[in-house]
């Protein structure tokens, strides 16, 4: 009998060790941040999207840049930016080829779906850019048959489809600005943001050209944000963390201010 419940006592101590063990597995893999290269945040993004990245003198520049470098700096890792293709870039997080995207993606509904996003740390309004001397479109509401300049996936073009004009295919923000120049397209729609820093680095073009906001009631604020793989939960929760006490201490509302002339960081 003492036999019999020796070994029922083995039993049970090894059962129990083994539940033990399984829990701390799962919750290792949930709470422990996961990362391409330890010790290294690995971001994807464009790199050919004035103000937002781009390369001047070989080097990568502009607001997603020095904002993934101050988050990766806030986390304790060094960092490393993978420039890709847009259609690539939504991929490569899927496959795990970078940890993060910083690109100015808009969080969607069906993108919530599939991955996980960090809060947002741009509030993005929409602006509709016209010919100076152009009477017959003062509003969004004017576009409808219209030739509208925009990047084909772009929310740009969502908007555009949305109000009925005719996409006119542009995958720059300068080209789509000549192809409204030129009589190409009667207008472009794009993010204020990427205009307001147009038109700092390029204070003439407001002869040529005009821009009107599109109210929040037609479309509203796209929220821009970091885009994770959803399997990696510890590190969208450090990244909003980062973002966090980037924005307690300043240095969203100066990085806005530098390359967009204006806090686009607020709701």
């Amino acid at each position: 009998m003492k036999k019999w419940f020796k070994i029922a006592a083995i039993a049970a101590l090894g059962l129990l060790l083994t539940i033990t063990l399984t829990a701390c597995g799962k919750s290792s893999s949930s709470d422990s941040v996961q990362l391409k290269t330890k010790g290294t945040l690995t971001v994807g993004l464009e790199g050919t999207y004035a103000p937002y990245s781009y390369r001047e003198d070989g080097k990568l520049k502009g607001f997603e840049v020095e904002l993934a470098r101050d988050v990766a700096k806030k986390m304790g890792y060094k960092v490393k930016f993978v420039p890709t293709k847009w259609d690539s870039l939504i991929a490569g997080v899927s496959s795990k080829k970078f940890d993060v995207v910083f690109n100015n993606v808009t969080i969607t509904s069906a993108r919530a779906k599939k991955f996980s996003f960090t809060d947002p740390y741009i509030y993005s309004r929409e602006v509709l850019i016209t010919k100076k001397d152009n009477t017959t479109i003062n509003s969004v509401d004017d576009i409808k048959n219209k030739k509208i300049a925009a990047g084909v996936g772009t929310n740009n073009e969502t908007v555009a489809q949305k109000f009925g004009a005719k996409v006119v295919s542009s995958s720059e923000f300068t080209s789509a600005l000549s192809l409204v120049k030129d009589g190409r397209a009667d207008g472009n729609l794009n993010a204020r943001e990427a205009y307001l820093s147009y038109l700092k680095d390029n204070p003439a073009a407001a002869n040529n050209f005009k821009y009107t906001v599109i109210p929040t009631n037609k479309v509203k604020a796209a929220k821009i944000a970091g885009l994770v793989n959803k399997d990696n939960p510890a590190l969208t929760k450090k990244i909003n963390k980062a973002l966090k006490e980037l924005k307690a201490d300043g240095t969203l509302k100066k990085l806005s201010v530098k390359y967009f002339t204006a806090d686009i960081t607020e709701k």
